[in-house]
């Protein structure tokens, strides 16, 4: 079985269903509240272990109900949450509100995920790490110094990249934003871009080795999309799947997230998305 250690933020996602989102300074009163588990981190770990990898969450929360809410909801995953910290500092969370369409804007407060301990993680350096950057860039960065396995970075939020990730980062996943914030990433050895409605493609060193279309579906929630594509091709990757497969796979568990309204939705064995 695949093995991949995830590093990343963990938050309790309050999120706002409305018809429209509201202008600066304007109150829309339509609001649905929903509380439900999320941060880039745990989404992709969740997602990862659904997709049938052996997950590792490297993280932390506080000590609170919310604490107790969020690691639940990783086990129900099937995600090992041994190496989770407890600290004293409130769990994230993350205030999100979505739209009819299905598009989000997203406050984030770090909380305990500001307060992760990289030097108190026991794991092997071999097992592949998957990361992004809602934690705080040291902490990143010393698990990208100890590891010796394929180091995947999910470059969002965007923000400058020490040399050190530069150098140590075997795939580079974003968004086109995220891409364009970056424009070093056009000669790194392996970018995976996502285009929205238009799909995905890899890049080798700016060049363009595969591509794939996205997937029709029912936009519920674009919140978990971009996390579970990054996990599903990081999964698909580990697995010796061929560039193209891999995206094709990426692009369809994106879709499946798409339509479904939870941070971590529910997806199936990657096999099934390989059609």
């Amino acid at each position: 079985m695949t093995r991949l250690d995830v590093l990343g933020a963990i938050n309790e996602d309050v999120v706002a269903r409305v018809q429209r989102a509201p202008a600066l300074g304007e109150t829309v009163a339509d609001g649905v509240l929903r509380h439900q588990p999320g941060g880039k981190g745990a989404n992709q770990a969740a997602a990862a272990a659904r997709l049938g990898a052996r997950v590792r969450m490297l993280g932390a929360v506080g000590r609170d109900a919310a604490a107790a809410q969020m690691r639940a909801a990783l086990e129900s995953a099937g995600v090992d949450v041994s190496a989770v910290q407890a600290v004293d500092e409130a769990t994230g969370t993350a205030l999100i509100v979505v739209d009819e369409a299905g598009e989000n804007s997203i406050v984030v407060c770090p909380g305990a995920n500001a307060r992760i301990d990289p030097t108190r993680f026991e794991r092997d350096p071999a097992v592949p790490v998957l990361a992004q950057l809602e934690v705080e860039a040291a902490v990143v960065d010393h698990l990208a110094r100890e590891s010796t396995g394929l180091f995947a970075l999910n470059v969002s939020p965007a923000r400058e990249l020490g040399q050190l990730l530069w150098d140590r980062t075997g795939l580079f996943i974003v968004n086109e934003g995220e891409y364009a914030a970056l424009p070093r990433l056009a000669t790194a050895p392996l970018v995976a871009l996502t285009l929205g409605a238009d799909g995905a493609v890899l890049l080798r060193a700016g060049r363009r080795v595969a591509e794939a279309p996205s997937v029709p579906t029912s936009v519920v929630s674009t919140v978990g999309a971009g996390d579970a594509f990054a996990a599903a091709l990081t999964v698909a990757m580990l697995r010796g799947l061929d560039d193209d497969v891999a995206l094709r796979a990426a692009c369809a568990v994106g879709a499946a997230a798409v339509a479904d309204e939870r941070s971590q939705p529910a997806l199936q064995p990657l096999d099934e998305y390989l059609g």
